[in-house]
């Protein structure tokens, strides 16, 4: 087409009328996006000429992914979580804060409600098989002062790449814990080390995934919420180094600042020390907390989230 039905006086009144633009009732902001959304899909239905079948092709497949529960596993696919990440960074750059640990994607399988313990925690639940971890740091803030009382909120997959809660073979919290620091922000957990996991192959965000020709893989990772009164919440995670998909993750969440060594521990003795038989791995790491400003957005993501019973 030589001319664009956007620029019809038609068109244009069609798309005021959705959004109701230029009426005094409703919520101004959400009628400003939805005409800009509304918008930006009419140029894309011309722009590539979609014809009617594949527009209900796209309708059915919405559908199917709320139907399948995968909204929260194909955004970050997307790289739409990645991309409020960024802009999140590019706020506090312009709030002159500095330094910190990077934040990065909460994924899809948090749990909220993980039992709390007071400096150290063993996550999982006795049963699971695996290379045993243990992992400790410090929360301090961006000068170097230890965060006493910060809340760490950790979760991760076993060694099948499954999660509990979504996963029925494991108790409801396995893998899942929230720790208290110490005076000097100190924490520690004894866990094990996890394996990556993958779209459900025959899923609805992997089928678009594949149309797109590319993998649904994430690589071996440890997530965390770092929470202290005064202080800027913290979502990150750190990635297990060596894991083959380290610099390939579907979900766009691997940073070069989140990836510790992986110490392996084999001496005798620290090994009985530990109350094991078998070697160990350790990781070391420090969570740093910028103090809450008012010159930066909220950190705080009011995000729906399961709750385990």
């Amino acid at each position: 087409m030589s001319e664009s039905l956007l620029e019809r006086s038609d068109v244009e009144a069609l798309l005021a009328k959705v959004s109701n633009l230029g009426e005094e009732n409703g919520n101004k902001r959400v009628k400003s996006i939805i005409h800009r959304v509304v918008s930006d899909m009419f140029r894309t239905i011309e722009d590539f000429d979609i014809q009617p079948d594949e527009f209900w092709s796209a309708v059915a497949y919405i559908t199917r992914l709320g139907q399948a529960n995968e909204a929260g596993l194909l955004v970050p696919g997307l790289g739409l979580e990645t991309f409020l990440d960024l802009r999140a960074d590019e706020a506090e750059r312009r709030a002159g804060l500095e330094g910190g640990t990077p934040r990065t994607i909460e994924g899809p399988l948090y749990i909220a409600g993980a039992p709390l313990s007071q400096g150290e925690a063993r996550l999982d639940d006795g049963d699971e098989q695996g290379e045993v971890l243990f992992m400790h740091g410090q929360v301090r803030d961006v000068n170097g002062r230890p965060v006493a009382h910060a809340i760490v909120d950790v979760w991760h997959a076993n060694t099948l790449g499954g999660y509990s809660f979504f996963d029925p073979s494991q108790k409801p919290y396995n893998l899942r814990r929230r720790i208290e620091t110490d005076a000097e922000g100190r924490y520690n957990f004894r866990s094990i080390l996890p394996s990556g996991y993958a779209c459900p192959p025959d899923g609805v965000t992997q089928e678009l995934l594949t149309l797109l020709g590319r993998h649904g893989n994430r690589p071996a990772h440890i997530h965390f919420f770092v929470s202290a009164s005064g202080y800027r919440k913290l979502t990150t995670q750190i990635n297990i180094e060596g894991d083959q998909w380290l610099h390939d993750d579907f979900a766009f969440g691997t940073r070069d600042e989140l990836i510790p060594p992986v110490t392996r521990i084999s001496d005798a003795a620290l090994v009985r020390a530990k109350g094991l038989n078998a070697p160990y791995a350790e990781i070391s790491f420090d969570f740093v907390l910028h103090a809450e400003t008012g010159t930066a957005p909220s950190t705080i993501v009011n995000r729906e989230h399961a709750q385990a019973g």
